[in-house]
């Protein structure tokens, strides 16, 4: 998502690529949103317009994100944005749950850009067989557009609002009582790691995810499992148990935000795709948006070493506790939690690839180098100086 006048190309990069797993662009997994695409959904959100027919829309920018079609929008009476799901990645019904959060945290003062309905208030539509949402632009300047998805922040100011704005959504996400989504293709949970029996809490999700069996068919997976994440998740699940379960936005790192202005000290002006969004615990949230945004994972593929930037995680977590200061139960849970705390959108990850997209190379990668390469990597020099960082830092009482 973006603002109006930060670019007005209809590409999303040289020849139509998008982001990839890595740092190459890479083809699209979906076909981009057209003109005549848009204008046809865009109609179905209309009044009724006795004068003529709905306005035309243009195209100015479509979105780098690989995993679904996205575009900004253009016509008379402002600019939107549409985007487009197949339903084996997300249905109506589950798009639903994510508008209701989204508009509770809009009612309560948050600055997430506004859910758009039809005239029957249906807030997804569906054409020839897509489901298709709307929304208004997010407020601010859209600085990290261009960044691939988990770069780091530009300046550890940046860091700091990031954790501000995410405890003030945390806070008053924590009134939104809706039951969690169930998990599927793409959406964050916490089953797995709240499990004193990871192995079988898989096995009951493959039962009721046949995709995602089809997609671990082959694969030493209970071993795997059990040799990379059951100690950690065993250290992690006792944790998280006297916590209380709350929505969260779920994929949190700064190309999710809007910015106050192109300043190193900018605020967070806007927050948007809560695609991920789920019921889990603030202090998962919290550890997705250290995970996502503080350590080099796209230098582990080449070089096969990652670094944690451990003054933007002190910066984030102390902007976090500025707002919302941790719980003991929430601080000692922090560290536990961080190294699984991708498990179960690695999972939604390899069944994306291998079962909707059918890209053999990237559910292999999604596998053993997101899947089990994150967990090892905890257990690197590398790893062992974020967890006992943010052990000394947390567990020492200081704010942050």
């Amino acid at each position: 998502m973006s603002t109006p006048g930060t670019g007005t190309t209809a590409d999303t990069g040289p020849g139509g690529l998008v982001h990839g797993m890595g740092k190459e662009l890479a083809e699209p997994d979906w076909s981009p949103l057209t003109a005549d695409e848009v204008s046809s959904v865009l109609s179905r959100y209309d009044r009724p317009d006795p004068g003529g027919g709905a306005p035309p829309a243009t195209v100015t920018w479509r979105s780098p994100r690989p995993m679904s079609a996205a575009a900004l929008v253009q016509r008379r009476g402002g600019d939107l944005f549409v985007k487009r799901h197949d339903p084996r990645v997300r249905t109506a019904r589950q798009l639903a749950a994510e508008h209701a959060f989204l508009t509770f945290l809009r009612e309560h003062g948050e600055p997430v850009p506004a859910v758009r309905h039809t005239p029957a208030g249906a807030s997804v539509v569906r054409r020839a067989g897509f489901a298709y949402e709307v929304h208004d632009i997010a407020p601010g300047l859209d600085l990290y557009r261009d960044a691939m998805s988990w770069s780091p922040f530009w300046s550890l100011g940046h860091a700091r609002a990031a954790g501000a704005a995410l405890a003030r959504l945390h806070r008053v996400a924590a009134g939104f009582a809706r039951p969690g989504r169930p998990q599927a293709v793409l959406v964050g949970s916490c089953e797995v790691i709240t499990s004193h029996d990871p192995v079988a809490a898989i096995g009951r999700m493959l039962r009721a995810r046949p995709g995602l069996d089809r997609s671990l068919r082959g694969r030493s997976w209970p071993e795997d499992i059990t040799r990379h994440l059951v100690p950690r998740i065993r250290q992690a699940a006792p944790l998280l148990a006297g916590l209380t379960r709350q929505w969260g936005h779920g994929d949190w790192h700064p190309s999710n935000l809007t910015w106050t202005s192109d300043s190193a000290s900018a605020s967070v002006a806007g927050i948007f795709d809560f695609g991920l969004a789920n019921r889990t615990f603030a202090v998962h949230d919290l550890a997705v948006a250290l995970e996502r945004s503080t350590v080099t994972w796209l230098d582990l593929a080449e070089s096969g070493r990652a670094v944690a930037d451990l003054d933007a995680i002190g910066a984030l977590l102390e902007g976090y506790e500025s707002v919302r200061p941790l719980s003991p139960a929430e601080r000692a849970a922090l560290a536990a939690v961080l190294p699984v705390v991708h498990v179960e959108y690695a999972l939604a990850e390899i069944e994306y690839f291998a079962d909707v997209v059918t890209s053999p190379g990237h559910a292999d990668l999604a596998y053993d180098g997101y899947l089990l390469g994150h967990a090892r990597w905890f257990g690197t020099t590398e790893g062992r100086v974020l967890t006992e960082y943010l052990e000394a830092r947390i567990g020492a009482g200081r704010p942050g």
